[in-house]
Order: structure tokens, then C-alpha cells, then sequence
């Protein structure tokens, strides 16, 4: 990187935060806290109005902004690749905010970017095994995220109304502490006031939710970093599957609410997290000819392996009479 360009992205660096420094800068763009001084002296003699702040770093004053920032093609291209993800498992709240934020791309792009961007977008599929964003009940809107993010980042109470896996509803006042992407679904990670302690709660569960405005303050109890790493170690070995179900063999009865559901008319698509493929191959055994799985391939075998166990057993037993 020539130092004009080195320069000007260290500009755009420090309009990203209120403060940076100067080793932050120093270990994004590979150089030297000696080079970083002078580059930031450079920029200040050039008109930039760059204050300091002993121990803390540098700042932009209040007031000053760079003209519009033009991307290059590959930026915009990793756009078009975010955005393909953002369609699986981001909400409708963020997918509509990203959408936007994508057309403001394109329209600072050359003709000839954008048809290359054009290009790129319908050539780029993404599928993800066992998730699906198609909410089919209307009970859940499914569009909270965006509002999650923003108490997140403000450290604002959110009012809840949750339903549980036994789809009892109840009414909760959280501190959200952030957001995991887990077991297919987005989760709200928060001290629940109601309950007293950190709790769990998958965003497509949400039906009600209100930024209350209220700031909170940090608690010193356990940090999401170790509350994340204990989910993790708990989910690790969770994998994803895809049943159908004939509606007649279920006789009127419900799946788990923690299911991802699809009415396909005479048929539910199902899809869910298993910790345990022999106790479901087990289960679905119950629903005969009544079920088809997509996936995983495991599942299918075991459920397959078991059906001929049984068969061997009955066609090898005798009766006495």
C-alpha cells in the first residue's frame, strides 16, 4: 500500500469509532507506531482537525466528514456474497435494512461494476442444510432483530413477550447482552429480571417486543464470551434434520414448538436439531410410511438399519400355539 492510499484509509479508520489507537492502527495496516505518529501528523498538517487524547488515541472533531466512500469492485462483490447469507438466516428486519444499504452501494458503482455485480448476483446460490427463513406462522413475526441489535448496542431493557417450548407466554423484561447464531436459529442472550439470571431466547419465539428506552448498567456476573462457549460446548454435537410428515399419521397432534414448520397442504415439513439420531430414528419408526426424511443421510440410514432389525426379529421369531 503507497502512501496516499495508506493515508486515506487510515482517515476512514478513525471516522469508524469516537477514539482509535494508535496500536489498533498501528496492527490493522502492518506498520509502526513511529509510522503511525507520523502519518497522523502528515493528515493533521494536510487540515485535518485530528485531536489526541493522552492514554486514550486519536479522534475526528466533531463536525468533520469524508465525501461519499467509493468501493472498489471486489468490496462490492463481498457485498453480493454477505448479502446471499443474509437471506438465509438473518430476519426481515435485517434483510430489508441490508437490501437498502446494498442499493446505496450499487448506485455509487460504475455501469460497468454494476453489471458485473448483476452478473455475480445470479451466479451465487447459497444452501443451507436444514434452515429456511420462510416463517409460516403468523403468531411470530419474526422481524425483531434489527431492534435486538439496536438495545444491544445502546444497553436498552427490552419488553418481551416469549413463548416457550411448552408454548406457554410470558411476559419478560431482559438486559440483552448480545446475539448467537445457533441450532438453525438467531437467540437473545439476556438477564431475564423475571427469572434472575441469564436466559435464552430464540428471536422466532419472540411475539411482542418494545424497546422500553431504559439504559442498564453492566453486570459483573458471568461474561457472554464464557456464556457462549458453554452453549457451544453443550450444541457441539447437534446436527440438523428435515422430516416430512403425512398430516393423517400425526392424528391432530402437534410437533415440539422448537421445530422450524412448513405447511405443504397433506404435509408438515419439520426442521429441527437432534443430539441423539437412535432415539429419533426411533421416534419416527412410530409414524410408519407416514414420514419421509430429507435429511441427514445418517438419519435415513439408521432409521433403515433399524426397520430391518425388526423385520429380521419377526420373520425369525415362531409362534407356539
Amino acid at each position: 500500500m503507497n502512501r496516499i492510499d495508506r493515508l486515506t484509509a487510515i482517515l476512514i479508520h478513525l471516522q469508524t469509532k469516537r477514539v482509535v489507537k494508535a496500536e489498533e492502527i498501528a496492527d490493522r495496516f502492518g506498520m509502526s507506531l513511529r509510522t503511525v505518529y507520523r502519518d497522523v501528523k502528515a493528515l493533521m498538517e494536510a487540515g485535518v482537525p485530528i485531536g489526541s487524547e493522552a492514554g486514550k488515541g486519536y479522534f475526528i472533531v466533531d463536525g468533520f466528514h469524508l465525501p461519499p466512500v467509493m468501493f472498489t469492485q471486489d468490496e462490492a462483490n463481498s457485498m453480493i456474497l454477505a448479502g446471499k447469507l443474509v437471506e438465509k438466516i438473518a430476519d426481515k428486519s435485517v434483510r430489508e435494512a441490508f437490501n437498502s444499504a446494498l442499493y446505496k452501494i450499487k448506485s455509487v458503482l460504475s455501469d460497468d461494476d454494476k453489471d458485473g455485480l448483476e452478473n455475480l448476483d445470479s451466479n451465487i446460490q447459497v444452501y443451507f442444510r436444514g434452515r429456511t427463513n420462510q416463517n409460516t406462522d403468523h403468531a411470530f413475526p419474526d422481524h425483531f432483530m434489527t431492534e435486538i441489535q439496536r438495545a444491544v448496542a445502546r444497553k436498552q431493557v427490552l419488553k418481551l413477550d416469549y413463548v416457550n417450548q411448552a408454548g406457554e407466554v410470558s411476559q419478560r423484561l431482559v438486559e440483552p447482552a448480545g446475539i448467537f447464531f445457533y441450532s438453525l436459529a438467531w437467540h437473545l442472550i439476556g438477564w431475564c429480571r423475571l427469572r434472575n439470571g441469564y436466559r435464552d431466547f430464540r428471536s422466532d419465539r419472540i411475539k411482542n417486543l418494545t424497546n422500553t428506552g431504559e439504559v442498564f448498567a453492566d453486570r459483573n456476573t458471568v461474561s457472554l464470551k464464557e456464556y457462549f462457549k458453554a452453549i457451544y460446548a453443550a450444541n457441539e454435537n447437534l446436527e440438523p434434520a428435515v422430516v416430512i410428515f403425512d398430516k393423517k399419521v400425526l392424528h391432530g397432534r402437534s410437533l415440539s414448538s422448537t421445530t422450524t414448520q412448513t405447511d405443504l397442504g397433506d404435509r408438515i415439513r419439520a426442521e429441527f436439531v437432534m443430539d441423539n439420531i437412535d432415539f429419533i430414528a426411533r421416534w419416527l419408526l412410530m409414524y410408519g410410511k407416514g414420514v419421509q426424511i430429507e435429511s441427514p443421510d445418517s438419519l435415513r440410514e439408521r432409521v433403515t438399519e433399524l426397520a430391518e432389525e425388526l423385520h429380521g426379529h419377526y420373520l425369525g421369531s415362531k409362534i407356539s400355539i
